[in-house]
C-alpha cells in the first residue's frame, strides 16, 4: 500500500508507521507502538551483549595422560579461549597420586606451554593445590 494509506491507518488507530529497513523498495514498514519498537531493539541488543568472560568451561587432564592427548585438550581449551571463555584446567589426584605432586605440576606446565604455543593466555589464578588436586583459570589475554 502507499505510506499515505499507511499513515492514515496508523493515524487512526492511534500507533506509528515505523520503517523496518529500508534496503529494499519499496521500504517495509510496521504499524506500532514507536516506544515499543524502542524498548524490543534494546532488548535484543542487551541480549546478544551478554559477555562470555564470566562464564567457565573446564578442562580435566588425568594423571597418566599422553602428550598427543594432552595436545588434543590444549586444543579444546583454545576454542574455548577463541569464543570468550575463562578455562579451569582441573587435574584430579587418586588415592597415591597424591604424594606425586611435582610429577602433577609438571603434566599441567605442559598443557601450559603446549597452549601458550597457539593463544596468547594470561593466568586468572594460579596452580592451587585442593582436596582433590590440582586446579587453574586461564583467560584470553
Amino acid at each position: 500500500m502507499s505510506s499515505g494509506e499507511a499513515l492514515q491507518i496508523a493515524r487512526e488507530r492511534n500507533l506509528d508507521l515505523i520503517q523496518v529497513t529500508e534496503k529494499v523498495e519499496p521500504p517495509v514498514c510496521k504499524i506500532m507502538d514507536y516506544g515499543k519498537y524502542l524498548y524490543s531493539l534494546q532488548k535484543k541488543e542487551k541480549g546478544s551483549k551478554i559477555k562470555k568472560a564470566g562464564q567457565i568451561k573446564g578442562i580435566r587432564i588425568s594423571f597418566g595422560i599422553s602428550l598427543h592427548d594432552l595436545k588434543i585438550r590444549a586444543k579444546q581449551a583454545e576454542k574455548f579461549l577463541k569464543k570468550g571463555y575463562k578455562v579451569k584446567v582441573e587435574l584430579i589426584l587418586r588415592g597415591r597420586q597424591k604424594a606425586l605432586g611435582e610429577y602433577a605440576k609438571g603434566k599441567v606446565n605442559k598443557f601450559f606451554e603446549i597452549l601458550k604455543e597457539s593463544v596468547p593466555i594470561k593466568i586468572e589464578r594460579e596452580l592451587k593445590r585442593g582436596p582433590r588436586g590440582l586446579t587453574m583459570i586461564i583467560s584470553k589475554q
